[in-house]
């Protein structure tokens, strides 16, 4: 019998998970930051640059998406950008935000598409 399996599609948006607790996070601060009639939206993507290769970028974003650059999706609310070019390094991803500890809090990337990652976890080298 033969296993069939899911092929994402150019076209189709990324997977990406945010936890609980990154959900919790980006919240509170888009509520810190948002303004009347500007709704923000995390815009997540990738960089050249850091001790392995690409960094991981995110900010809150007020600007439009733009369907023929940015990738769009939804979780608990919050609209996530993801713009073409990093989405293959991003898809599968999961963004955790912890205040577990001083020396280990903060967010947290897990990619299923990085080979390897530097110590702080800011920068990642693809497979």
């Amino acid at each position: 019998m033969t296993e069939l399996t899911a092929v994402r599609t150019e076209a189709e948006a990324p997977e990406v998970t945010l936890t609980a607790g990154a959900v919790r996070r980006v919240q509170f601060l888009i509520q810190k930051q948002t303004q009347e009639d500007a709704p923000l939206a995390l815009r997540i993507g990738v960089k050249g640059g850091g001790c392995s290769g690409l960094s991981y970028s995110m900010t809150l974003d007020a600007k439009p998406a733009d369907p023929a650059k940015d990738f769009v999706t939804e979780q608990d609310g919050i609209t996530i950008l993801i713009d073409r070019k990093s989405a293959r390094f991003l898809d599968g991803i999961q963004l955790d935000y912890t205040t577990a500890n001083l020396m280990e809090g903060g967010w947290k990337w897990s990619n299923p598409n990085a080979q390897r990652s530097c110590g702080c976890g800011t920068s990642f080298t693809p497979k």
